[in-house]
């Protein structure tokens, strides 16, 4: 590696001479043209046999390398202080790795949010909430806003493990931290459903069976609780501000928000993606994923 490095510095160098110096240049040009001289004249010899013409070539080969080597001790002050000037910035790319700061980014406060939900994630494993009253998701709004919410799942333990404790985690920040108490609108769906209301049309859902995470046990549709009521619609601005926080802490237990898809916006929606899982095709269900 430190001689792939060495070479990259001695070519770059190079290349900067022979770019900015116009001596540098001219003294390069005229030793090629040389040493294409002496080869054509090496084939020649070579074809005819001639063999003090090839010594000829050698012993110029020879000259012009002496004199390249004469060339670098002669400028070597010169060549040590381009190789300086390229390294500097690798160098300082290195040193200050550590030390990135984005134009509106903390990264200390990001950090101490990250290390909370890190220890949330690895305390105790939490509970899911008690199931509320099965007729709290058969009101007006909740069925305008999701399609089918009686023969939904509910079931905590369909989910992915790990998913289904970052979910926990969001709930408890949500309720401890904002206040919001939130309950589960739908968490794994079979393919058949996903179709089902696939067939409803893009403003319900845009993906098909197998394309979407809930599937796996890896999405879940949710809402707020007040007043002994589910409210569900961003229309409502208590509600607007829960999703938006609601968004803020799913993302920061590594989860993807609904809310900030540009295609449809689904605010009570999180996911938490992992590679390939869209490409499998199995009747297996949620367990096919643990």
């Amino acid at each position: 590696m430190v001689f792939f490095v060495a070479l990259y510095f001695a070519l770059a160098t190079a290349v900067l001479a022979l770019w900015l110096l116009p001596s540098v240049r001219a003294r390069f040009i005229a030793w090629g043209q040389r040493l294409f001289a002496g080869g054509a004249a090496a084939q020649r010899s070579i074809t005819g046999g001639s063999q003090r013409s090839a010594q000829r070539v050698v012993d110029v080969v020879g000259t012009q390398s002496v004199q390249a080597v004469s060339w670098v001790a002669r400028n070597r002050r010169l060549l040590i202080a381009g190789g300086t000037v390229l390294a500097l910035a690798p160098l300082l790319a290195l040193a200050l790795r550590g030390f990135v700061d984005l134009d509106g980014y903390d990264h200390r406060q990001s950090r101490e949010v990250n290390e909370q939900v890190a220890l949330l994630l690895r305390g105790e494993q939490l509970v899911p909430p008690a199931p509320v009253p099965p007729d709290w998701f058969t009101t007006r709004e909740v069925e305008q806003a999701r399609p089918l919410i009686r023969t939904a799942s509910r079931q905590w333990e369909l989910l992915d493990s790990e998913f289904r404790q970052r979910l926990l985690v969001v709930f408890k920040i949500m309720r401890d931290q904002h206040g919001y108490d939130m309950v589960l609108l739908e968490g794994y769906r079979s393919p058949d459903r996903q179709a089902q209301l696939a067939a409803l049309g893009p403003q319900v859902t845009q993906a098909g069976a197998f394309q979407s995470y809930h599937q796996f046990g890896l999405a879940a549709d949710c809402a707020f609780v007040r007043d002994g009521r589910i409210v569900i619609s961003e229309q409502d601005r208590w509600a607007a501000s829960g999703y938006a926080l609601y968004g803020e802490v799913a993302r920061s237990v590594g989860m993807t928000w609904g809310g900030s898809w540009r295609s449809i916006k689904d605010y009570g929606h999180v996911e938490l993606r992992r590679d390939g899982v869209l490409q499998q095709r199995s009747d297996t269900g949620p367990a096919a994923v643990h």
